[in-house]
Formats: C-alpha cells, structure tokens, sequence
C-alpha cells in the first residue's frame, strides 16, 4: 500500500537527515545542513513513534546541542550552524525555538522513558521557560512577538499574540503543570474582549491591540496554528471542530493537506508589505504564501484523529502518502500546477510517521 511506501520512506528520509550532532532539516547534497530547533523537535517527536534506534540517538543529540547553544538569557537558538562550510554562526531569531525545545524534552523522556536529558538540562528547562515568561510584555498571560520570528520567517508580517505561539505555549504550560497559567491563556485567547484570537468560526492569524474603532489583528486563516491549537488542547470540541469544518469548505487541504494560510495575500491586500515581493511567498500559492506543506498536513491528520475523524484522517493519510512520494518529501508543492520544491524534507517524514501512526491506533501520539 502506498500509505506503508511513504512509512518506509520517512524512516530513510530521517535517517539521511541524522549526523552526530543532531537532526538536519533536510537531507541531500542540497539539504539544509544545520540544526534548527523547530525543524528537529517536530520531526524526531514523530519519528521516534517508529522502532529506530538510530532516531533515539539523533533525537537526543538534537537537544544535546540545542541546550550547549542556549543563551545566556535562556533563549534556546532558532538555528545552530556549526557544521557547514559556511561560517559558523548560531541565530536567536525566533519565539518558537524555546517552545519546541521544551515539548521536545518532555517528548524525548515519555517516549524513552529516559530521564538523564530532563535531569542533565533541568535548569535549560527553566532557563528557556523564564526567558518566554519575559515575552509576556503585558505580564496579562499570552506572549507577544515581532514579526517572522517563528516558523514563517520570511513571510506574513504578523506580531504580538499569534496563534501558532499560544497554542505551543499552552502546551509548554500544561507540560510544566502550570494550571493556572494555561486556563488563564485558554480565557484570553477564546474570550478577551480586547485580546482574544477566536472569531466564532477560528483563531485569527495575530493580534495586537485596539485603538477606539480600529484593531490591528491579522483575519486570514493561519493553518499551522489552528492545527496546533486543536492537538495541543487549546481549542475545546466545539471550536476544533469548526476549525476542521472551515478548512473542508476553503478546501485548504485540497488537493493535498495543506496550505499554509488561507486565503492567499496579495498586493491589494491590507496585509500585504512590499518587501513580500522579495521572497517565494511575493506570489500567490506560493511557499508560505498558500504553498502546501506536507509537514502542516500531518498535523492535519493528527487533528482528525483527536476529534475521532478516523475515516477522514485515513483518507488524508493517503493523500499525504502521494504527496511525499510524487515530491520526494518536498518543502512545499503548488495547489494549482502541483510543482514540488525542495525534497527529503526532515519534518515531512517525522510528521508523516506521526500521522500513521495516530491513524493505525486511533489516538494521537505527539
């Protein structure tokens, strides 16, 4: 069966992206040959659902190196690049990096059952949940951000309180224990008057803050982040469940699961800036601008497993499994001519092992 091919695949896609000092984002001679903190937690928090211990090797080398690179602020970098030709350099650009890092600890622990990196980096762990704390600039529970400082790093412009980041924040908060803290984040984002992210259909892009009648809010549909904000919790029945139903009617997961944001923006836009042109996302339906990425499109399938979807979610799995073997586990794809780009992608595969396996035993397993 195709979905079993692409299963297969995954785990060799995982494999060529595996040094000794952790997981890089892609593999190939033109592969992306550093250690990013996202691109490795997500990809080895789903492929280390497989029987490879080759992944538990480079999982734990992954956080080895991120934790040798935190800042002194606490700060776990967005990318280490120690290991190319290129001039050796490690970037903090980005919120999302020391939210990924602590999921991925405690992934890397439940998986394994192996205490010694939460042991050995126990005070990582709290340097890097101190240094997000900090990013509540409101001090008022929700962290703020500036513009492409987490995954979509080129492209849209979008700051202060995101979906993507609250949604990974209410996980790290839930992993901490801290209740209070996570209802508190819960109450603001669903129901704030002045703050809140949902719009009765799903979670807006971004927000900022009111001015009498204006409002500085991004409205289109951030995919990654709605997704998130169904696995991780954040998002009650009621509101996943109307989130899966506006990506079927905007068929954001059509012809493979899934585009980036919806809808597209473009130069007419009130969210379009002129230095979008100087990106792949400039055009519409492209890279981040409306792209399919198939590493969202296992999310997508993590979220139809958690609403009990099973039908759908095997449905989408298969869709998946053609994705990744027609593009070679691509970056991103065009919803129209269905051009890849970019292949043996590190996050594709992991999140492609995530999705089957959620799907074979009806539960989700990051």
């Amino acid at each position: 069966m195709m979905i079993d091919d692409a299963y297969s695949q995954a785990k060799l896609v995982v494999r060529q992206c595996s040094t000794k000092r952790g997981l890089f984002a892609s593999g190939g001679t033109d592969g992306y040959d550093a250690i990013w903190a996202r691109d490795s937690m997500i990809t080895c928090i789903g492929a280390s659902l497989s029987n490879d211990k080759k992944i538990k090797e480079v999982f734990k080398q992954s956080i080895i190196t991120l934790s040798r690179n935190q800042s002194r602020l606490g700060q776990i970098p967005n990318c280490v690049d120690r290991f190319s030709k290129r001039k050796p350099h490690v970037d903090f650009a980005s919120i999302d990096s020391s939210l990924w890092y602590i999921i991925g600890q405690f992934a890397y622990f439940k998986r394994y059952k192996d205490r010694s990196l939460i042991r050995k980096y126990e005070s990582n762990i709290e340097d890097a949940a101190l240094w997000l704390g900090y990013q509540d600039f409101g001090e008022e529970g929700t962290l703020m951000q500036l513009p492409t400082t987490d995954w979509q790093d080129a492209f849209p412009h979008k700051y202060g309180r995101t979906i993507n980041t609250q949604a990974l924040y209410y996980k790290v908060l839930t992993l901490l224990g801290e209740r209070k803290k996570s209802t508190k984040l819960r109450f603001i984002v669903d129901k704030h008057s002045d703050r809140k992210l949902w719009n009765g259909e799903f979670y807006d892009a971004w927000r900022w803050k009111n001015h009498r009648k204006y409002s500085e809010k991004g409205e289109w549909f951030d995919t990654l982040g709605n997704l998130l904000a169904i696995v991780y919790e954040l998002a009650d029945k009621k509101k996943s469940n109307s989130i899966l139903d506006y990506i079927k009617k905007k068929k954001i997961a059509e012809p493979y699961p899934a585009k980036a944001i919806s809808p597209p923006i473009k130069r007419d836009s009130k969210d379009w800036k002129d230095y979008f042109a100087d990106c792949d996302a400039g055009k519409p339906d492209s890279y981040l601008n409306g792209g399919i990425w198939p590493f969202i499109g296992g999310f997508y399938v993590l979220a139809l497993v958690k609403m009990k979807k099973f039908k759908e979610a095997e449905k989408e799995l298969q869709k998946l499994a053609e994705l990744n073997i027609k593009g070679k586990f691509p970056e991103w794809m065009h919803p129209k001519t269905k051009k890849s780009f970019g292949k043996l992608q590190a996050w594709d595969a992991g999140m492609y092992i995530a999705a089957y396996e959620s799907v074979k035993r009806k539960r989700v397993l990051v």
